[in-house]
């Protein structure tokens, strides 16, 4: 083992000094330019040390240094990140044509996700296409409310869960089962099958899968800032990456040959073949003479929106119900406003969701608080770019810390406390319109989930809140709660919530 390690150290430090020539010899085009403040860079490895586990925190403590704006070197990559709601829009909107396509992570090249996976294109015809398809055929106003009926039959089989465990005393863990519950609805809708069992290991072992994913493409991948490392994959980030995809894929694979099968022995438009989106996407993928879908894109398509339709909903929703019973009193006034709007114990509908403003400022200060994506998905600079001042040079990583921009103290008051009576009477929503609170982004790479995230995520908690009153597992108290975050692509709570429910009704 000490040999092996040996000779990895003998094998990084080469290529390290080879990199480090050819960066004097061909010297620095960034800097030269008048790049904007940050910290300065180490010899070789640059400030891949100031990162640590929780980069959003490191991040944000650095840009109270430096400013808003603020350039790092990631070994062999410029980095810009973004900590405030001017310098956002700036980025989001202003600019938006210079930085909208993406800095794809190493580990996100497994299985070629990186070549069909729309959240990793670049703006392109195909990107077009499918951003196309799914503001048309699987986030449209219409779409989704022809899919209710599906989303009101998956919250009631959750409260049936969370109510048998209330009869028999246990504790739920509520981040899997609201993953349970996004897992079916979106499996429902995509290939008429439940996915999840809340009885069986299926759940938990496909949230394993997303998480994994979610874990390795959010670390630091020293492939990522020396090229001349990536095909080496000295961390195995991409080694598990295709693992985790692989098994993804293995079961979107086998859905869609049955689909195809039974479309072959029935037609496309029996009473055999489901009308969902599997059906929906195969027959513009035969209709279309010029091939812009075809079943690979479709698949790529799939494991897209599992991975980004069940893990944010169910890390927001446990950090929305963390926040609550850290703060009883919040708690409190949620469950009033509901009871008093349409009833004690019912579960409550999306068409409640406007008369019930106190819930939608819970909402609102959980995801200011706890985005689900901290840094967002990281952007690329397609070209020199001007930004108050300062040059944003082709090729740099583009982070905004959208995990700082929610706690700056310029935009926010006592911007660290949970406070959802900040939103009352406040237009401020998540819909990328205002750049201090963007969980889901901005511009036209904005996440095209967000219509159905904030479709499933009221009317689960507010359900929740309504049906149930909660304790806490194994003597723990609202003051010492464990309120730690776990970092990846999604920000997770290091310890999963666990709390005990009682039927109010």
């Amino acid at each position: 083992m000490e040999m092996l390690s040996l000779l990895l150290w003998f094998l990084f430090t080469s290529v390290l000094a080879i990199a480090l020539m050819k960066s004097f010899s061909r010297g620095n085009k960034a800097e030269g330019s008048d790049l904007p403040p940050g910290p300065s860079p180490f010899p070789v490895i640059g400030n891949l040390l100031e990162l640590g586990d929780k980069p959003h925190n490191s991040l944000a403590k650095l840009s109270q240094i430096y400013g808003p704006i603020m350039s790092l070197k990631f070994g062999q990559v410029t980095t810009i990140v973004i900590s405030s709601a001017t310098m956002a829009k700036e980025i989001l909107q202003n600019h938006d044509t210079s930085f909208c396509n993406r800095f794809i992570p190493d580990a996100l090249h497994a299985h070629q996700h990186n070549d069909f996976g729309m959240g990793c294109l670049p703006v392109s015809t195909r990107w077009r296409n499918l951003r196309k398809i799914c503001n048309s055929h699987i986030f449209s106003t219409q779409k989704l409310d022809a899919n209710q009926d599906l989303r009101r039959k998956k919250i009631q089989q959750l409260l049936a869960y969370v109510k048998e465990s209330s009869r028999a005393g246990k504790a739920i863990d509520v981040a899997q089962q609201a993953f349970n519950a996004s897992l079916n609805f979106l499996s429902n809708a995509m290939f008429s099958v439940d996915l999840a069992d809340p009885s069986s290991d299926i759940g938990r072992e496909f949230k394993e899968i997303v998480w994994g994913v979610m874990a390795e493409a959010g670390k630091v991948n020293l492939g990522d800032y020396f090229p001349v490392l990536k095909k080496l994959d000295l961390q195995g980030r991409r080694r598990r990456m295709t693992t985790h995809f692989g098994k993804m894929f293995e079961i979107v694979d086998c859905l869609i040959d049955q689909r195809l099968k039974l479309r072959q022995e029935h037609g496309r438009f029996t009473d055999a073949v489901s009308n969902d989106i599997l059906d929906t996407l195969l027959n513009i993928s035969q209709d279309s003479s010029n091939q812009l879908i075809d079943k690979n894109i479709i698949k790529h398509l799939f494991v897209d929106l599992f991975l980004a339709g069940t893990e944010t909903t169910s890390s927001t929703l446990e950090w929305v119900m963390t926040e609550l019973l850290h703060k009883p009193e919040a708690l409190l006034k949620a469950r009033l406003e509901i009871e008093d709007t349409i009833g004690k114990g019912k579960p409550v509908e999306e068409s409640d969701i406007n008369r019930l403003p106190y819930l939608q400022a819970v909402v609102k200060e959980t995801l200011r608080l706890h985005p689900a994506a901290p840094l967002l998905i990281p952007r690329k600079a397609s070209e020199d770019v001007k930004i108050s001042s300062f040059t944003v040079p082709e090729g740099a990583q583009i982070l905004v810390n959208a995990w700082a921009i929610g706690r700056d103290a310029s935009t926010w008051d006592n911007p660290y406390s949970f406070m959802p009576e900040r939103f009352l009477g406040s237009d401020i929503d998540v819909k990328g319109r205002h750049f201090e609170l963007i969980p889901f982004g901005g511009g036209r790479r904005i996440c095209p989930g967000l219509p159905l995230a904030i479709r499933m995520l009221y009317p689960i908690l507010g359900s929740l809140i309504n049906s149930f009153d909660w304790k806490l597992e194994d003597g723990v108290t609202p003051e010492n709660m464990d309120m730690e975050e776990k970092f990846g692509m999604t920000l997770q709570k290091a310890k999963p919530l666990r709390i005990v429910p009682t039927v109010v009704f």
